[in-house]
């Protein structure tokens, strides 16, 4: 597979999924063609050397690992990779539907996550998410839904209206941000009626919802020489597609490989699903007590382990240079970047970047370093905010974009490819970790 069919299959992955729930379960369809098997935590865990496991909480987080067929009778270790499953978006109030002049039937939304409002103007707008449904045996059951066509737009003030707005205008969320959802020919109840058709039910059945509006614009790879992937949550499905492929073509039977896709990152880790619930601890100690371990065991597993928090970074803008420190950026198609932070709002230190470091250069992966201007303060991940339930050696990395959290980002479209690489290799490779004093390093292809 070339560099470029790796991001078509991005592309697509992205298309199938416009929200958290749905990302989880693309997800899930590549580890069940992969022989995965599915567990679940309201039940006893069998796990036995050389099994391929996934675990799901909430729907919209998942965690995957494969027991190595040879682990150490010294004791194990876990390699891992973590990257978020949501993305800033328009979610739909429970009582979606307001009215406008003239008839028309606008949708009552509010923001997700940090989010570039403009971007969201004229856009082809769809409806995806869950559904709570009351089946006829008594029973609720989750259902995604995605409308697969376009339903809702914000349209922009005309600039006739509105003469200034060039010259600079902040949009009000409650009044700007509204969609228009109906001309005058649905009227109260369509959205429901909508959502149940599209959930194969009645309104009445439905007991709860979580929706969210979502950019129908076609993901693509573009420019004369195809150097370009733009496509709505590139921020963080890019890192977490190409990790997921390494991890499954990865083979490691001296340890436990371990994906990890999180949900809430954009607003803070922390729920039951995010990375600062005990989702990832508690995976964790039921993989290790499956095999036999102690408590004992696990945390000397911890302190041998490692961790890659994979969220895309910045690429330094080409109309804005002045906004990034010019000896610490990253550019489109360079390479995995490395991140770091004085205040730690990345886990990147010496020793993570030395380990990470090694891989890439050993892997023949470029690799970039990023840091924000020192009078910038930037934003956080979910490195660090995992660390707090499971302490690891950590490092931050991403790949480079632009405009991140609008509602069509623009990436580079040979970087998937940078870490799959780097992580395949990651994954696969026997790291030795010796405190915070030292450690060796050496790949699949080295042992």
């Amino acid at each position: 597979m070339t560099d470029l069919d790796l991001t078509r299959e991005l592309c697509a992955f992205i298309e199938k999924s416009p929200t958290a729930f749905h990302t989880v379960a693309s997800i899930s369809a590549y580890l069940d063609e992969a022989g995965f098997r599915r567990l679940n935590e309201n039940d006893s865990w069998s796990v036995a050397p050389g099994d391929a496991c996934y675990v799901i909480r909430n729907n919209s987080s998942i965690i995957a690992f494969k027991a190595g067929a040879d682990i150490p009778a010294d004791g194990a270790r876990f390699q891992m990779a973590v990257s978020h499953t949501d993305s800033p978006m328009l979610k739909v109030k429970h009582n979606p539907e307001m009215d406008g002049p003239q008839e028309t039937l606008r949708i009552d939304v509010e923001t997700y996550g940090g989010m570039i409002d403009a971007t969201w103007l004229d856009r082809p707008l769809g409806i995806a998410g869950r559904v709570m449904v009351r089946t006829a045996d008594g029973r609720v059951k989750s259902r995604l839904v995605a409308s697969d066509r376009d339903v809702a737009l914000i349209p922009n003030v005309a600039i006739h209206q509105m003469r200034e707005t060039n010259k600079g205008r902040e949009l009000n969320r409650q009044v700007d941000l509204a969609p228009i959802f109906s001309a005058g020919l649905l009227g109260r109840g369509a959205f429901d009626a909508m959502i149940a058709e599209l959930a194969g039910t009645d309104p009445a059945s439905i007991l709860g919802k979580e929706l969210f509006l979502y950019n129908r614009m076609p993901p693509h790879v573009w420019g004369w020489a195809d150097e370009f992937v733009s496509a709505q949550r590139l921020d963080d499905h890019q890192c977490a597609f190409a990790s997921l492929k390494a991890f499954i073509a990865a083979q490691n039977p001296s340890c436990i490989t371990v994906f990890g896709c999180f949900d809430n990152e954009e607003v803070g880790s922390g729920t039951k699903q995010g990375a600062h619930s005990t989702f990832l601890r508690d995976t964790l100690v039921r993989v290790n007590a499956a095999l036999g371990g102690t408590d004992e065991d696990y945390l000397r597993a911890l302190a041998r382990s490692f961790l890659v928090s994979c969220d895309n970074s910045h690429a330094i803008h080409p109309n804005h240079p002045e906004l990034y420190d010019g000896e610490n950026c990253g550019r489109l198609n360079g390479g995995v970047i490395i991140k770091e932070s004085a205040n730690q709002k990345y886990t990147t230190d010496a020793f993570s970047r030395a380990v990470f470091t090694a891989v890439c250069e050993d892997a023949g992966v470029p690799y970039q370093t990023f840091a924000n201007r020192s009078d910038s303060p930037g934003g956080f991940t979910l490195g660090n905010i995992s660390n707090t339930q499971v302490s690891v050696h950590a490092v931050d990395v991403g790949l480079a974009q632009l405009a991140m959290h609008s509602s069509f980002e623009t990436a580079g479209a040979a970087d998937a490819a940078h870490l799959l690489r780097a992580l395949e290799a990651f994954y696969g490779a026997e790291i030795a970790i010796e405190g915070a004093d030292a450690f060796t390093v050496k790949l699949a292809t080295q042992l």
